[in-house]
């Protein structure tokens, strides 16, 4: 008569435990190895998307209409620093070429960054994209779910006079002269702003050869 394998052996136990946690394993590293090129890909589209919207351009008709929008509008992209911290996005938009810059920071809970667009001047803004990982909602989150507050640095000077110009501060604080480049904060929200301000001051300043090059 065959012995009756005793599921209470602590050997049994670990065996199963093993067996049952390599089968897991090569299961999970099967998935993501199927769907990473996939999930490149939908990556790749979004920064595609961000991109363009910092240009105005937020409205496709599906993934297919957002790749052709981008490949009509960006000519070229050129990375200026290591980290692919200073990319720049030569773009051409009813007939006048514009530069978007990609910027990153932090906000109050974690990495924020951006697309910022500027005429064919390198200095004035003609649009801005902002996105963040886990800012508050209705809060420090606005910087990307407010596009009437990504529309109040279109005509702002990013750079001037070898200067990092552009700025955000609470709406009482501007001075008259300086709303030429000071945008009003996001209400409430006071950390996730100097977050941008200090994104502003860091990351445009990679930036500072390529648009002092007129």
């Amino acid at each position: 008569m065959a012995k009756k394998l005793n599921t209470n052996n602590n050997a049994y136990i670990i065996i199963y435990s093993i067996v049952l946690v390599v089968i897991v394993a090569f299961t999970l590293a099967f998935v993501y190895t199927s769907l990473k090129e996939k999930q490149e890909a939908n990556v790749a589209l979004d920064v595609k998307k961000q991109v363009l919207a910092s240009l105005d351009i937020r409205e496709f008709a599906d993934d297919a209409d957002a790749e052709r929008r981008y490949s009509e509008t960006v000519i070229s992209t050129d990375t200026l620093s290591s980290e692919d911290k200073a990319i720049v996005y030569t773009c051409t938009l009813n007939g006048e070429t514009k530069y978007v810059l990609y910027v990153q920071g932090m906000g109050l809970w974690g990495p924020i960054w951006g697309y910022i667009a500027l005429n064919s001047d390198k200095q004035t803004v003609c649009g801005a994209y902002f996105n963040h990982a886990s800012e508050t909602a209705g809060l420090g989150a606005e910087i990307k779910d407010s596009k009437a507050w990504q529309d109040q640095f279109k005509g702002k000077t990013a750079f001037a006079d070898n200067k990092v110009m552009l700025s955000v501060k609470k709406a009482t604080d501007i001075k008259p002269e300086e709303r030429q480049y000071t945008v009003d904060a996001v209400t409430g929200s006071t950390l996730t702003c100097n977050g941008v301000n200090n994104m502003f001051k860091e990351s445009i300043a990679l930036y500072a050869d390529f648009l002092n090059d007129k």
